[in-house]
């Protein structure tokens, strides 16, 4: 979050204080502390509810980069006031519809979507904390440079800069002299009122840009978009017996999977037709699923496994085994679940042993012209009984980084082939019964893969992804809460300034309108701020 400053545009009074009148002007009880061993130039405040650390180190190097570079950095954040204005305008319309929300006058709320997608793409975990702090300080820091650098191409000096925290909110804060600001006009004012929004949104659009161009960045040392990796598999994972930090999922029910957003998708059709109460009959460009997926079984294994009796899709099998049925080679006959062949004989396989077989059916992507009749005569199509609540899905995976593979790869480089034995210790393919869409929310993937296996090197492209997209809505917030018109922020001073434009109203006038705004817009603040927390939590 970001605190209020020492300063204000003039409206009749000045309610800055000098830093040697300011504690005793305070409404906190605050007590400072001079430390004779501490480094000269520091300072820090301590109260109840609130402590600050304050310095000077930067004062005078931005004062100084703002004055030789003012003509440009005026011209700059010129257009921050153009975007500051307009933000300002679009929130006080935002905060009217909420108004007219919580009044069921109208449907929909911009904050509770915005800030419910923002809490809820983070976590508890270290990690996830971590990247919250570093986007933070990330934020604030810009937010506090432009009101910084913006008062110095102003000619404006500024007294110090603070770090607080406020009733466990953190904070920074960029402190002026009210009297410096006086002589100001007040679009100069609004110069350096808007340049931390203004940056906020540039420190937006950056993160944006850098997360577009990270596979670019990244393209010597990591392989972006050809198949997802995993990076954890908690111990609560249905695939923590499968996988591995380290792996590569290369295909769902054969058909690749480049990214992490195809993974989730691939997995949500899979859920859906199941749902629907069908695996057939659905045209899908670019996954290859059509019609019932199907393996070709010996004849001799049909005749040593169990067999059981299945109607209605309902079937029991050991929990070793899974149940299959046979498919005709008429496909019109499976159309009709009620249809009389639905009703026979299965047989309870090992999954481990028939994904390894051949397949038939139209369901497999890696089939161009699938049918149920492609097996040979000592063999038999048949398809895994979907049980109600259970999938059946296969997943096919690799090894690259693993001692085996690592060995193979050695071998391909002096040997002309390698044997399907050899390439089978870098990955293989497994089935899963049961919640698809729990299944793939359960592993944490990313799309990159490094080159060359290196410590840590897996992580990395993660976590500057995550800090990018955590500052990102950082900055965003705090631009958005910046805006609005409502007391102690950035809102309060920019729409003080905008006032002052207006000559047909008088001083008093000006001031009246001012607190009226800031009161509604408080109150409608916090309704929104109470209904966010009703809705995330």
């Amino acid at each position: 979050m970001e605190g209020r400053r020492v300063r204000r545009f003039s409206m009749g009074r000045a309610r800055g204080q000098h830093p040697q009148t300011q504690t005793h002007h305070s409404l906190l009880p605050i007590h400072s502390h001079s430390n004779p061993s501490s480094p000269p130039g520091l300072s820090t405040t301590i109260s109840c509810c609130y402590c600050d650390f304050k310095f000077w180190a930067f004062n005078q190097p931005l004062f100084h980069f703002g004055r030789g570079h003012s003509q440009i950095l005026r011209a700059w954040f010129s257009i921050g006031v153009g975007f500051g204005l307009t933000l300002l305008f679009s929130i006080s319309l935002i905060l009217i519809w909420e108004l007219g929300r919580a009044l069921n006058l109208f449907h929909g709320s911009f904050f509770i979507n915005l800030f419910s997608r923002f809490f809820s793409s983070f976590s508890t975990s270290i990690a996830d904390v971590a990247c919250i702090f570093i986007a933070t300080m990330v934020s604030v820091s810009v937010h506090e440079l432009g009101h910084a650098l913006a008062a110095a191409s102003e000619c404006v000096q500024m007294e110090y800069v603070a770090v607080f925290v406020a009733f466990l909110f953190p904070g920074a804060l960029v402190a002026f002299d009210s009297e410096s600001l006086q002589p100001l006009s007040c679009f100069a004012a609004l110069r350096i009122y808007c340049a931390g929004i203004w940056h906020n949104a540039v420190c937006c659009a950056v993160c944006g840009l850098a997360l577009l161009l990270l596979p670019f960045i990244l393209f010597p040392f990591y392989i972006h978009g050809e198949s997802p990796m995993v990076l954890g598999v908690p111990s609560t994972s249905p695939l923590s017996s499968y996988l591995s930090p380290g792996d590569v999922i290369v295909s769902v029910d054969g058909v690749p999977i480049h990214n992490v957003q195809e993974w989730m998708e691939m997995t949500a059709l899979i859920n859906e037709l199941a749902l629907r109460g069908r695996n057939h009959s659905l045209d899908v460009p670019g996954f290859g699923i059509n019609r019932i997926k199907g393996y070709c079984v010996p004849n001799s294994m049909m005749e040593e496994s169990k067999q059981i009796v299945i109607g209605d899709n309902q079937s029991s099998c050991p929990d070793d085994l899974t149940a299959f049925t046979p498919l005709p080679c008429d496909d019109t006959s499976i159309l009709d679940h009620n249809h009389p062949s639905r009703i026979e004989k299965t047989h309870c396989l090992n999954a481990k042993n028939v994904v390894k077989l051949n397949k038939c059916g139209e369901g497999w992507a890696a089939i161009t012209n699938g049918s149920n009749c492609i097996c040979s005569q000592e063999e038999s199509c048949l398809s895994p009984v979907q049980i109600p609540g259970l999938i059946w899905v296969e997943i096919t995976y690799s090894r690259p980084y693993s001692l085996e593979c690592l060995r193979v790869r050695r071998k391909s480089f002096v040997g002309p082939r390698i044997s399907d034995s050899m390439e089978s210790n870098c990955g293989g393919t497994f089935v899963f019964v049961g919640d698809v869409v729990s299944m793939a929310r359960s592993v944490k993937l990313t799309a990159y893969q490094p080159r060359w296996a290196f410590p840590l090197g897996t992580y990395l492209p993660n976590v500057l992804e995550r800090i990018l997209i955590c500052t990102f809505q950082v900055s965003l917030t705090l631009a958005l809460l910046n805006s609005l018109p409502v007391y102690f922020l950035d809102g309060e001073s920019i729409l003080e300034a905008t006032l002052s434009h207006f000559a047909l109203l008088c001083p008093r006038k000006r001031r009246k309108v001012l607190q009226v705004c800031l009161l509604w817009g408080t109150l409608i603040s916090i309704l929104a701020f109470f209904r966010i927390m009703l809705y995330t939590l």
